[in-house]
Parts: structure tokens; C-alpha cells; sequence
């Protein structure tokens, strides 16, 4: 791991205002309500030719109504553990508070390097105020607006300049993207704690907990990949805050950014509407498949063929696309979640697939030969040829023949159900197209 900034302070004092502009993205969501930003989010900062990571945290607070609170503040805990340096945000227009105090003790106690940037300042009067901050022991104090850009430079030229110089490779090579979805409280954050084996994200019974869209890099086992997790995406009438609309665009987005798809199924809930709504979604994007019952442990009589009703149901209800893999999971247990990562490995593969045109001439043009496409109107359809094309999104085939017009839906089925069996492509959409020769 290289160089890690975190990014630390009470609640609403600008820091994920400040990852966004850093980072020059806007993943972290940003709000004017108080305690927006639950997880802690990482990202990359680019500056000078050098690079290094930053992470956002919540708000630190204490004896608050929020329900959220110890968790948020164990994550910003976890934050100043990982970081190499720490930077502590403050708001000028607020002045000191106990709150701040507070973060700046934890940070003395904590033996980290900090720095001390005073944000807000969007006057030119506003930066006098910024002397009251030497009260925190932190050393001189940067000032800094996170809205309009003033005075990052300087703060990110001192944050360069105080890291170690860092060896090895920063820059990542193109991994595996993995996003779970589903709807809210199906278990996608217990999911990804279970992977990692850390707390890596919050979890509690309420619905909604997750906000931001959290990417983590995983690396065990020699397998390497990134997991995403995002917010619950439920029909647009229940959504009622901005802030959930804003959590759903994420969670859109990350399916748009991903290669497969973990759909997460609440195993005592049966599958629902919005189900089959995140279902038509990865479709549409054309991204890979796993589909995860989870809270299997919480089904009272589990037999075989309760198994097998359960698959046929979820078969059914997202026919005609039925090719995909299907696994009964217990996050809390840690049930079978090892296999998630497996077949979801797999399943990116089998979107990678490459069939050499050798082989799938050798394969179908016999079969072509003895199943032909029914004739139309007395015209016979002969197909001659049939290749991959390359660099698709999904694995797609075309078939020349000489009169594409004339071949049905149905026998593209036909081929393509046989392209199945011979290959493996489970998990993910295969495209066939018959064109003239």
C-alpha cells in the first residue's frame, strides 16, 4: 500500500467536499445535511507527478441522536489506523468546537503526523479567523475553501512533500470489477465485511445504511479484484429523501462501472418486483451474473427440493436469460461466501471468452447442415460461416448466410442454447447475429 491520506473531522465541516475535489471525481456524496457520509470512501489523488490515496470519513461525534454514531466513529478509528498522514478539517465559520477538540486529543493520543486546514474560507475577511484554530496544538493552520478550490494547491504541495518517497507500483492494472447489489438490507455491506474480514463498511438492521458507492480492493488468496459496495435500490415512489436519490444514482453507476454483478437475494423476503427491476438493469448493461439468496440460515425447513423450488422460481421470473449461477448464502454465518468470489471469477471468464473460429465452424456448420433454418415462403436459408467478433462487451457471434431476413427469433435460440452447451458462457449475455454474406 502506498501513501494514505484520511481525511478526518466533526460532522459538516466540508471533508467530503474536499475528497471530491482532491480526488477530481464525485463519488463522495455531498449534502448540506449533517452525518451524509457513513463509510469511509477511498480514492485517488493525483499532484505534481505524485500519487497517493485518500480516504474520507464521517463525521466524528458524541452522545448524538444519530444511530449511526459508534460505527462512524470506529470507521474513522480504522482511518487513522491505515493513514500515513492525517489531516484534520475544520470550518471557520463555526469556530472551535468541543467536537473539534476532541478529534484533535484523539489525534495527539494516536501518534500520527497531522496537518490542520481550516475550510470555509470563501471570503477574504473570513481567513482572520483562522488564528483561533492554534488553540488545537496542531501546528499552523492551511486555509482552505473545499467549494471553490482556494488554497488546495498549497495544502496538497505540504502533503506531498511529507510523504515518504514510496517504491513499487502504484498505478493499478485493469482488475475485475465486482459490484453487489440489491434491494435495501439484503445484506451487500455483511456480505463484503465477510470477504475482507474487516469492518470495511456499516452494517445494522435499518434499511438504507449505505450510501456512497464504497469501492475495495481485494487481495487474498491469489485472487485479485475490486468489490463495490453500493446503496439498496428500491422503486422511485419510495424514495423520499435527495440524499437516497443521490445513493441510488450510485448504486446505477456502479453497475454501469462494473463487470459482474452480484445480485443479492433476502432468502426470507422470496424475490420481489424490485428484484426483477435491478434484474433488467444489469441486463441492460449487459454485465455479468450471480445471483446470492442470502439469510439462507434464517430459513426455517431447508431441504433439497426447497432448494430446488427456490431455483426454478428465481428461473422463472427472470426468464428468458435463465444461464446463470445460483448460490445459497449465509453472510452471518459465513456460509458459502468463499464460493461467491469463486463463481464470480468464473463468471467473469466466461464474459472474457474467447472461441477460436476454427472450432465453432467445426461445431456448427454440421449442425447447420442437419438443422437447417425452416424455409420461408419456398426461399432455403444456408449458413456458410460463423466467427466472434472481437472487443465486445459481451461474447457476440455473427452468422453469414444468404438470406439473414428469413431466420426467426427461434432459431437464434436454438443456436445459441447450443453455443451453451459446448461452451462455457454461464452468468453472462450472448449476443447472435445472422448477416448477409
Amino acid at each position: 500500500m502506498g501513501n494514505i491520506l484520511a481525511i478526518v473531522g466533526r460532522p459538516n465541516v466540508g471533508k467530503s467536499t474536499l475528497f471530491n475535489r482532491l480526488t477530481k471525481t464525485r463519488r463522495a456524496i455531498v449534502s448540506a445535511e449533517a452525518g451524509t457520509t457513513r463509510d469511509r470512501q477511498y480514492g485517488k489523488v493525483e499532484w505534481c507527478g505524485k500519487e497517493f490515496s485518500v480516504i474520507d470519513t464521517g463525521g466524528w461525534v458524541v452522545n448524538s441522536d444519530d444511530t449511526f454514531e459508534n460505527q462512524i466513529n470506529r470507521q474513522v478509528t480504522l482511518a487513522i489506523e491505515e493513514a500515513t498522514e492525517v489531516l484534520l478539517l475544520v470550518d471557520v465559520q463555526v469556530g472551535i468546537t468541543e467536537f473539534d477538540m476532541e478529534v484533535a486529543q484523539l489525534l495527539k493520543r494516536s501518534n500520527k503526523r497531522c496537518l490542520l486546514a481550516v475550510n470555509k474560507v470563501d471570503t477574504f475577511t473570513a481567513q482572520y479567523g483562522a488564528a483561533e484554530f492554534y488553540k488545537l496544538g496542531l501546528g499552523e493552520p492551511f486555509v482552505i475553501s473545499a467549494e471553490n478550490g482556494l488554497g488546495t494547491g498549497e495544502l496538497l504541495d505540504e502533503i506531498c512533500a511529507r510523504f515518504p518517497a514510496f517504491d513499487g507500483e502504484e498505478l493499478e492494472e485493469e482488475l475485475p470489477r465486482f459490484a453487489v447489489v440489491g434491494r435495501p438490507n439484503a445484506g451487500k455491506s455483511s456480505l463484503i465485511n465477510a470477504f475482507i474480514g474487516e469492518e470495511r463498511t456499516i452494517v445494522t438492521d435499518i434499511a438504507g445504511t449505505t450510501r456512497d458507492s464504497i469501492y475495495t480492493e481485494y487481495n487474498k488468496f491469489g485472487k485479485r479484484f475490486y468489490l463495490v459496495d453500493t446503496a439498496g435500490i428500491r422503486k422511485k415512489a419510495k424514495v423520499t429523501e435527495d440524499l437516497e436519490y443521490y445513493s441510488v444514482v450510485r448504486a446505477l453507476r456502479a453497475i454501469e462501472n462494473s463487470d459482474v454483478c452480484i445480485l443479492m437475494i433476502d432468502a426470507t423476503k422470496g424475490i420481489e418486483g424490485q428484484d426483477l427491476n435491478i434484474f433488467s438493469i444489469i441486463q441492460k448493461n449487459k454485465k455479468g451474473l450471480v445471483v446470492c439468496v442470502n439469510k439462507w440460515d434464517l430459513v426455517e425447513d431447508k431441504t433439497t427440493q426447497s432448494i430446488k423450488v427456490f431455483e426454478n422460481a428465481i428461473r422463472e421470473r427472470l426468464a428468458p436469460f435463465t444461464d446463470f449461477p445460483i448460490l445459497f448464502i449465509s453472510t452471518i454465518n459465513k456460509q458459502r461466501i468463499f464460493k461467491v468470489i469463486e463463481t464470480a471469477l468464473t463468471v467473469y471468464e466466461n464474459k472474457e471468452r474467447k472461441v477460436p473460429t476454427s472450432q465453432l465452424n467445426e461445431k456448427f456448420l454440421p449442425l447447420i447442415e442437419n438443422y437447417p433454418p425452416p424455409a420461408t415462403k419456398g426461399k432455403y436459408v444456408k449458413i456458410k460461416y460463423c466467427t466472434q467478433l472481437p472487443n465486445t462487451q459481451i461474447p457476440t457471434f455473427v452468422f453469414f448466410a444468404n438470406l439473414p431476413q428469413y431466420v426467426k427469433e427461434n432459431y437464434r435460440r436454438f443456436l445459441e442454447n447450443k453455443l451453451r452447451s459446448w461452451w462455457n458462457f454461464s452468468g453472462t449475455q450472448v449476443q447472435i447475429f445472422i448477416r448477409p454474406k
